[in-house]
């Protein structure tokens, strides 16, 4: 099943095309590669596509609903989920602070219940709690729950962020350039990271630079240059494909 869809989407700034009429197709339980050299307009796109800046023509669709134009709260809220190229915490807050000021934003407790403090908001605040804590022991922060998040290492702080977003409950996670900062050793565990939200059942997109985690994760991938779509395919494909080659390296293979 197609669960997110871009459909000419471009956008336009000052009469240069950072996203030039792209057309890609998400299906349910894929890792999806979104790749390319610097300024190809990857996060650009994943902007587009969960509303933080508006397309100029061209339109987004997620689970059969047209979701183009739509503030990022309401797209966040039908589980559209994304992470940022650079992290964006609380740095004064605790692991654990920071991963339930997520959750509160999603929580359905009322004003009313709040102010008298009633059993059962007390009851969503224990809930919510004990899976604030599930998910930092699943990305490997569960020892840290008392750390500021301003003395997380580099490594931690990519790791705390898709907690973050975890704790949004995400149908399709978008992952912008998670590697960043981490060692080999660290990159290592996202992938084992990504591939068991995999297993679990969620739709991972991912742009990255790390070619040796994109190849080894992703099931597909489509490859942009100044914003359109040159090639899309398995790994084994795109890895095999002279125009991206070019795209990347600026001339043919054994050339």
């Amino acid at each position: 099943m197609t669960v997110l869809q871009t459909i000419g989407l471009t956008k336009l700034f000052g009469g240069l095309s950072a996203v030039d009429k792209l057309d890609l197709t998400i299906n349910e339980g894929e890792i999806f590669g979104l790749i390319g050299p610097n300024g190809s307009g990857k996060t650009t796109a994943l902007n587009l596509i969960t509303g933080f800046i508006k397309p100029t023509s061209g339109s987004v669709r997620y689970l059969g609903e047209d979701i183009t134009g739509l503030q990022t709260h309401s797209i966040a809220g039908r589980g559209l989920i994304r992470t940022f190229q650079i992290t964006s915490l609380f740095e004064d807050l605790t692991v654990l602070e920071n991963i339930l000021h997520a959750a509160h934003l999603y929580n359905s407790t009322s004003l009313f219940g709040a102010l008298v403090s009633s059993k059962s908001n007390q009851r969503k605040t224990v809930e919510l709690e004990a899976k604030a804590i599930d998910i930092l022991q699943f990305v490997g922060l569960g020892h840290r729950l008392e750390s500021k998040a301003r003395d997380l290492s580099a490594g931690s702080h990519r790791y705390l962020e898709i907690g973050i977003a975890l704790s949004a409950r995400p149908k399709v996670l978008l992952l912008d350039e998670p590697a960043t900062g981490l060692n080999s050793e660290e990159a290592s565990r996202l992938m084992d990271l990504i591939r068991t939200l995999h297993d679990r059942g969620t739709t991972v997109v991912l742009v990255e630079h790390n070619m040796k985690l994109v190849m080894n994760i992703c099931t597909r991938i489509l490859v942009l240059k100044f914003g359109a779509a040159i090639a899309e395919g398995t790994p084994e494909e795109i890895v095999n494909n002279e125009t991206v080659v070019s795209a990347y390296l600026g001339r043919r293979r054994g050339a």
